[in-house]
């Protein structure tokens, strides 16, 4: 069953959300994610959305494999390029 990391996020720097996204997107793609959605600013049509609020939607072959590529050495690369201007929330789901 596939699983979804869906980040919510802002980013006050352009040049190191470039860095983190380039080490996330290596990371991501040796631990068989794939990106559904990458960092755009998405349509609201009901409730109430910060501004500056981007999204990321990735999808792993299992809720197991997320767990391993998130623990993972090749992730924390990109989680030590990621400034405190780089504010977002996670979830994991399960998808059917």
């Amino acid at each position: 069953m596939p699983a979804y990391l869906v980040s919510e996020f802002s980013v006050a720097d352009d040049a190191d959300a470039v860095r983190y996204a380039k080490l996330a997107s290596l990371s991501v793609a040796q631990h068989g994610g794939r990106y559904v959605v990458q960092g755009v600013a998405p349509h609201v049509p009901e409730g109430d959305w910060p501004g500056g609020q981007r999204v990321s939607i990735i999808e792993f072959p299992t809720m197991d494999v997320l767990l391993t590529w998130y623990r993972s050495a090749e992730y924390a690369e990109a989680l030590a390029v990621r400034t405190p201007g780089m504010k977002r929330r996670l979830i994991f789901v399960e998808g059917r």
